[in-house]
């Protein structure tokens, strides 16, 4: 994917005016962890019920007239989709969605709640990208990449501008649920200072592969089954890499049973519902597999998760 541009601290610090413009701050939850009395980011109670919603409304709103009329597209299992639905309805804008045929019925529903028009393939067995390349061709719509755009990046760091101003200053670190790279890269401009921890499934750790051996790796065919549909794509881009560089380190990877274990967490502890792929990053905190201290910030990415699954997972 060609880079036309980079995303930068200033892009971010407009993108949390614009944010802050329609939408409230999300909560700076104090929580203890062991022995250590750490902060949540409760993203999962954003009007779509997670973080997506930043990178798509900075990117829509964004758009010329002329690319608002041709239309949008995006590629997601769901919550990037709602991101950008939500965004295009409020601006006027026809939206088509690419989703896999297998994500959570919940988050199908949202989407088409949304207005938007969406696009089914079947997960393994067909390319995302070749699907939405041809909707593209067809149409002349505008693509929204879920990670790989600087406008999305950008809005996705807005998260840290709040994070900095509800603390009173930058955190030590921030431990983030992590698919492409997109939240991670935008946290890592709003708040330079702060250690970069990204989490992922294991198995599914593109990120921090591209991040230890300075090169985009891909997952293969063999890849594990992972609970954390939203932390799924087969590689992150070179832009993502570009920013997190220097910026981050490697991060971890989580099991499904951590994962799991995050969800209940969040639900006795918390009063908090999270959808798997939105529990990693307090999945590593409470795993132990990520450093704490009193200024560390975790994020609390999604919680779109359907009643019949989460249900059997907090009663386990």
């Amino acid at each position: 994917m060609k880079i036309d541009r980079m995303p930068t601290l200033n892009g971010v610090r407009r993108a949390a005016g614009k944010i802050a413009a329609i939408l409230p701050e999300t909560p700076l939850l104090p929580v203890q962890i062991g022995t250590t009395s750490c902060w949540v980011k409760a993203e999962n109670l954003q009007p779509i019920g997670a973080f997506k919603i930043r990178g798509g409304w900075h990117r829509l709103s964004d758009l010329t007239a002329q690319e608002r009329a041709r239309g949008v597209v995006a590629v997601s299992s769901g919550n990037h989709a709602q991101g950008v639905a939500w965004a295009a309805q409020k601006l006027g804008i026809a939206a088509t969605i690419v989703m896999p045929r297998d994500a959570p019925a919940v988050k199908l529903a949202a989407t088409r709640a949304l207005g938007a028009s969406v696009v089914l393939y079947d997960r393994p067995g067909e390319n995302r990208d070749a699907v939405a390349a041809d909707i593209l061709a067809a149409t002349g719509s505008v693509l929204v990449h879920a990670f790989a755009d600087p406008w999305v990046i950008e809005g996705q760091g807005s998260a840290g501008v709040e994070i900095t101003a509800q603390l009173g200053r930058q955190p030590t670190r921030i431990i983030t649920c992590c698919g492409g790279g997109g939240l991670a890269a935008g946290l890592s401009l709003a708040c330079p200072d702060a250690q970069i921890v990204p989490v992922e499934p294991v198995g599914w750790d593109m990120v921090g592969r591209a991040l230890k051996h300075g090169a985009i790796i891909c997952a293969g065919d063999d890849a594990p089954k992972t609970i954390c549909d939203a932390l799924q794509p087969p590689a992150t881009a070179p832009i993502n890499l570009a920013v997190l560089q220097g910026r981050s380190q490697p991060g971890v990877t989580v099991t499904d049973e951590e994962v799991r274990e995050a969800q209940r967490f969040a639900f006795s502890r918390l009063q908090l519902v999270l959808e798997p792929g939105g529990a990693a990053a307090l999945a590593a905190a409470l795993a132990g597999k990520a450093a704490l201290d009193g200024d560390s910030v975790i994020m609390l990415t999604g919680g779109n998760t359907d009643a019949d699954s989460y249900a059997a997972t907090i009663t386990a």
